[in-house]
This record gives C-alpha cells, structure tokens and sequence, in this order.
C-alpha cells in the first residue's frame, strides 16, 4: 500500500519512473532516486549515470544525512607524466560561449550510482532492481528528448560529442542531425548495462565489466581513471549543515561541497536579518560569494577551508568574512514526512562514452570553474569542488520540505531567494519560486555586478547599492530551475517546479 507522495521531477521520464516506484510502494528516498537515475539516463549532454551526485535525505523520525557521491580526482598510482594531458580544448557558442576541456584526461572518477544505491539500502523500501528498473526500460522502450536537453546539444553535438562515433549517436539522430525536443529514441546498450546494475548494483561500473572497460579504454587513450579509482571510491555519509531560518531548520550539503557552505552562509545572515529586503540580498551575496571567489575556489582543502567559513560567520556575522552547467535535481517528500532531494552533474560532459555502453563520460576535469587550481592538480582521491546543494527542512509544527536547484554557482543564490521567500515572508511554494531573483558577480577588474530579472524593486536597490545590474527579462532559466516538494502542517502534500526551466510535478494520492 503506498503512502501519498509530492514529486518535482527533471521532465516526463523522470516523473514517470518516480510515479511508478511510488505505486510500488517506494517511500521519498526510492522515489527520488528512481527520478534521478531515470534522468541521469535519458537527459544526454544534462547528467550522465557516470557522474556526480549528493542524495540529501530526512527521514520521519530521524536525523537529516546527505550522502556524498560527488565525482573524485583520479590517478591512484600514475606517473608524474601521465597528469595534464589526454584531453583537447572544445569552444562552443553555449551560453554566450564556453570554453572546456573534453577527452579521456577529463574524466573524474564517477560516483553517482554508487550514493544512490547506498540512499536506497540505508533510508528505501524497495529493492533496488525496483528503483533501476524504470530507468531501464526507458532506455530499451523509448524516451522523448526534453528541451533543455535539446537546446543544449545543438551547440555542442558536433564540436563535443562528434569525436568518438558512439557518443555522438547517442546524441544524434540516425542521420547525425542533432536531436530535437520531442525526439523519441533508444539506448539499447545502456538499457543492459542498467539491468547489470539492477541485479548485481552499482559495483558493475566500478570493479565489475563496465568500470573495467571503462579503465581499459583510459589507458589506452590518455585518460587517468584507474582500477585502484574505481575500487576505492566510496560513497560518503556526512552530517549537514543545519541554519535556522524562521521557524524552519534547515539542513545543507557540507563541506567539502562549495554551493552548500556558501548557501549556509548566505541562510544563516538572512536568518539573523528576519524581514529582508532587496539591499539586505545583494550585500548578503556580495560579501559570501567575494569570499568564495578570493579565498574558497583556490583552497588546497575545501573541506577545511568551508568549515572555516561556518565558524566565521556563526560567530562574527558577515564581518568574519577575510576579504582577500550541466545539472538536474528532484525533490521529492512522503506523506509520512521522509524528504529527499538529489542533485546530480556530469558538468558540460567529456564527448565520449564507455565503449559498447552508450554511457556517457563526465568532464569534471575539464571545467574551468571547477578546477580553480588548475588542470589536473589536486591529489588523486580529493572530492572535487560542486555547487550542488540539495537541502532538507522541517518545521516543529510537521511541516517538510525538499529542494534543490541546477544552475552553476547560481545553484546558492536562486535557493537563497526562494527559501528566504518561503522561510521569512511566508510566500507560498509556487510564489516563492516564481519571485524575482538576482545574482551578484564579479568582472575580471573586480567590480561588482548584479544580473537580475526585472523587477522595480531590485532595480532601485542596485541604484543604491552603486553597483552595475544588468537586467535579464522575467523567468530566465540563467537563475536556476528550483524544484520543491512540500508537506503542509496539516500532512496535505504539494509540488511546485521553476517555469525558468523544465520540470514535471505531481502529488500521487494513496
């Protein structure tokens, strides 16, 4: 017998794998992950199963964890020679124009299947063949192109993906013309890789068949994923970081996550003010994020340098602050009170898959803005930095809420705006992720600029504040695509999703 379940999904395939363990009998924590694996499948060039994820979960009647299956830097028992190469330069017009690198060397060691099968023995009901199983037979039945995914591989099916034939023809029609929003297509041998998974769990991609294919194809082409990589990788349960915002507490990806302690910060300042107003935002972000751009994106350790950042600001305020792409999440919260909110990453992806998988490579290497230090410099074995911060809360008064967000390090900023909507102006789900947002950023001289979307309110405050705005329109997906699941008080469930980006939500009654 299920329970009754609210849902904010990637798109349809997502909400239909959701909707079908939920009928099983799947409590938030299946759910969430059947969504998640069924869009790390079926949203190519958005998340891939061989990236990154944080599976942040609340049980009814227990302590709030997150689970840490964020992608690592490889290289366990390389040569000196083998770091700073195997990967080629890509340019494309996405975004106004990105520049990355793709190829073997810029492949980190995968780690999202492995944190979703650890959510699902540690906190699920089903089995996990259960909670694979949509994913699967999505990939063997058929599953529609979504838009953001569409968009995103017209810039970049032929410049990033058309280097190795199989990559591409996941990308691709039959004819290699990019895919299309409403294209229906197959992925047959992803389809068999996830019943491997299934039956014998997520050990098939790292010591089993696939990881050793996997490591096969790494030394042979320049890439620096390792059998020992594979092997060691552990999914990590962390303690969060707990803010009390309102009547809400609310826990947070921790460090060595970047976006969690900055939005820690950024919640807990927010909390101290109550009743904010546009000034009080853009000074908020404009002391949090100079700091991560000064002092937290070139640390050596992220896991020391964000606890340094929680002290500072739990005991000085803002003053205690030293003044030196590609993501999707689902939220998803039971009617018995379980919250559940994963954020996933395979950043703008490497152009390349496991041979004879369909499975398609991260480029955690390859991100500039992931890898502040430079290419291949960290430590095999290190976290590597994520502006991923899937969140949980509750109130005294039974209240739950899941939530995430994609977007880059707008990721800290669009859940910043919508839980200080929600928290401490009282504005209902829906309104609190369709208020207007802002994002404060830094150009090359240092000056600061805040892009917005249109609002008189926030024009004026930037006036005040005598910084630039540049002004966005209304509802751009630039600022995020927040996804909320949500109990009332009163134990009713409701789901909302950000119209600046795709998403499907439900609310299934028992």
């Amino acid at each position: 017998m299920r329970a009754p379940v609210a849902i904010a999904a990637t798109g349809p395939v997502s909400l239909a794998a959701a909707q079908q363990v939920a009928r099983a009998g799947g409590n938030a924590v299946d759910v969430a992950v059947a969504a998640g694996l069924a869009a790390m499948s079926t949203e190519p060039g958005i998340v891939s199963l061989a990236g990154g994820a944080f599976v942040a979960a609340w049980a009814a009647g227990g302590e709030p964890v997150v689970i840490d299956g964020n992608v690592e830097m490889p290289g366990r028992g390389l040569g000196l020679d083998r770091f700073g190469s195997g990967v080629r330069e890509v340019v494309t017009d996405y975004g106004g124009g990105v520049r990355l690198h793709a190829g073997h060397g810029s492949v980190a060691t995968p780690g999202a299947v492995t944190a979703c099968e650890v959510a699902v023995e540690e906190l699920g009901l089903l089995p996990w063949r259960d909670v694979v199983a949509p994913a699967a037979a999505a990939c063997r039945d058929g599953y529609p192109i979504g838009g953001a995914a569409a968009r995103y591989l017209a810039f970049t099916a032929d410049p990033l993906f058309g280097a190795d034939p199989e990559a591409h023809g996941v990308v691709t029609r039959a004819d290699g013309s990019p895919l299309e929003a409403g294209d229906v297509v197959t992925n047959h041998p992803l389809a068999e890789v996830l019943d491997l998974v299934a039956e014998q769990g997520a050990s098939v991609l790292t010591t089993g068949e696939v990881g050793r294919a996997m490591v096969e194809s790494m030394e042979a082409r320049g890439g620096l994923v390792t059998h020992r990589d594979l092997a060691e990788y552990a999914a990590l349960l962390r303690e969060p970081v707990r803010r009390k915002v309102g009547d809400w507490d609310l826990a947070v990806n921790p460090p060595p996550s970047v976006g969690g302690p900055m939005l820690a910060a950024m919640l807990g300042e927010l909390g101290r003010r109550g009743d904010w107003h546009w000034p009080d935002i853009i000074e908020i972000q404009r002391a949090v994020l100079s700091y991560r751009l000064q002092v937290h994106d070139v640390a050596e350790d992220l896991d020391a340098a964000g606890h340094e950042l929680l002290l500072s600001v739990d005991r000085h305020g803002l003053a205690g602050l030293p003044t030196s792409s590609s993501t999707a999440n689902v939220s998803v919260v039971d009617a018995d009170g379980t919250a559940c909110a994963v954020t996933m990453s395979s950043g703008y992806g490497a152009g390349i898959t496991v041979p004879g998988t369909g499975m398609l490579l991260n480029n955690a290497l390859g991100e500039p803005e992931l890898n502040k230090l430079g290419l291949h410099r960290l430590v095999p074995g290190t976290r590597l930095a994520s502006n991923m911060a899937p969140t949980t809360g509750r109130t005294a008064d039974g209240r739950v809420l899941a939530i995430g967000s994609p977007g880059a390090d707008r990721i800290t900023t669009a859940l910043m705006l919508v839980l200080g909507q929600g928290c401490l102006h009282g504005a209902d789900l829906r309104h609190a992720i369709e208020a207007p947002r802002l994002h404060v950023r830094f150009d090359e001289d240092g000056s600061t600029v805040v892009d917005h979307e249109s609002d008189p309110d926030i024009a004026s405050a930037v006036d005040a504040a005598g910084v630039r705005g540049v002004d966005h329109g209304t509802l751009q997906m630039y600022f995020g695509g927040v996804g909320a699941a949500y109990r009332r008080a009163d134990g009713s469930l409701e789901a909302a999703g950000d119209p600046r980006r795709e998403a499907a939500v439900a609310v299934l009654e028992a």
